[in-house]
């Protein structure tokens, strides 16, 4: 059992920065408690055996001064480098864990994180140095430059748990495993409709389970994926042996995406039981290019109801964003099973896009009911 460590037993104190508090509580290890009310903090970084817990009415407030964010390595939109610290972070830790009813608040908004989505030099730049072969750890982002961070990521960890927790006003995807085993993400409502604000990410990591969690986005509400174009190819990690289950969506693109980075495959996904509501795009979205490449296979969906969607309830697509000629590396889809699906409330209930270089191949589609 793990020892409580109340971050006002280390000097926190209710409105005032505090991030030297939490870090101490971390240091000391064991259980890192928020009571209620509300705190200020900067990034947090878990080690091995450490639970952040975020008590009921306690709210932990992030600054978003990207200078106060040291750079570390993590992954961003599948391509590896060293950029800002996520908001919390571990690195090669076991057993770690975000627990609690309290509110976690990333405090982005147009004024901060979300003014600059995609700083255009530091993209680019990026993309030369994984053109060139840059080994990662030369990757480097000096203080104030590289991008958005994730909120929570967990990189290269085993038997991470997140559970109950609100999160709220995220700078880029909110749950981001990356690199991890046995990986639970449980109860988790995630509020927060900024720009590329994914729900969770589950990154090249396999054994995870998404249950009961409840999704309002900006963009895709579970989106599963394993790298991007030539640095997915290079790592060659795929996501694999995933269950999402009694899920609930009521914002974003898709509700279940996998892809678009992609590029190390995703084997062996299951979803049952989920809800579709609101302003959602698509239930289900499967989406690669010939820029991603990776097998995306055994992928099965059952027991879905669809209150409403915009577009389709189930998207496929081989050329998602396609270059205008093909670039080389066919996306392998195959395995896809749909069942007992139930809509009320759908433009089209499916849509397949493919090429003849990457066909999607026995996607299998029964017991359809329309209300």
């Amino acid at each position: 059992m793990l020892t409580d460590r109340l971050i006002t037993d280390y000097g926190a104190e209710p409105g005032a920065d505090c991030s030297a508090a939490i870090a101490k509580a971390v240091d000391a290890g064991g259980r890192v408690v928020v009571p209620a009310g509300e705190f200020l903090t900067g990034p947090i970084r878990l080690r091995s055996n450490v639970e952040l817990h975020v008590s009921a009415g306690a709210t932990l407030r992030f600054l978003t001064d990207p200078l106060v964010f040291p750079i570390v390595r993590t992954r961003w939109q599948g391509i590896e480098c060293f950029s800002h610290s996520p908001l919390i972070y571990a690195y090669d830790e076991t057993d770690v864990a975000v627990t609690g009813t309290g509110t976690l608040d990333g405090g982005a908004s147009t004024e901060n994180w979300w003014r600059d989505t995609r700083p255009r030099a530091d993209w680019e730049r990026l993309l030369r140095w994984v053109a060139d072969d840059v080994p990662v750890e030369e990757r480097v982002f000096a203080p104030g430059h590289g991008f958005r961070p994730s909120f929570v990521q967990p990189y290269g960890c085993h038997r991470v748990r997140i559970e109950d927790v609100r999160i709220v006003n995220a700078p880029m995807w909110v749950v981001h495993p990356v690199f991890c085993s046995d990986v639970l993400v449980r109860g988790v409502t995630v509020d927060s409709l900024g720009p590329n604000n994914d729900g969770c990410n589950p990154d090249s990591c396999q054994d995870v389970v998404i249950s009961g969690c409840s999704f309002t986005t900006g963009d895709d509400c579970i989106a599963i994926k394993s790298g991007r174009d030539d640095d997915g190819r290079r790592v060659g990690r795929p996501s694999r042996n995933v269950l999402v289950e009694s899920c609930r969506f009521t914002a974003g693109h898709g509700a279940l995406t996998i892809g678009s980075e992609a590029s190390g495959g995703v084997q062996n996904v299951h979803a049952r039981d989920l809800r579709v509501t609101g302003t959602v795009d698509h239930a289900l979205r499967i989406k690669t290019n010939s820029e991603r490449g990776g097998v995306i296979e055994n992928i099965t969906v059952e027991d879905m109801v669809v209150d409403a969607v915009t577009k389709s309830a189930v998207l496929i697509t081989t050329r998602h964003a396609e270059p205008p000629h093909f670039a080389g590396h066919a996306p392998v889809v195959r395995n896809i099973t749909v069942t007992n699906l139930t809509s009320r409330s759908t433009p089209r209930t499916v849509e397949i896009h493919d090429t003849p270089q990457s066909p999607v191949q026995d996607f299998h589609f029964t017991s359809t009911e329309t209300l």
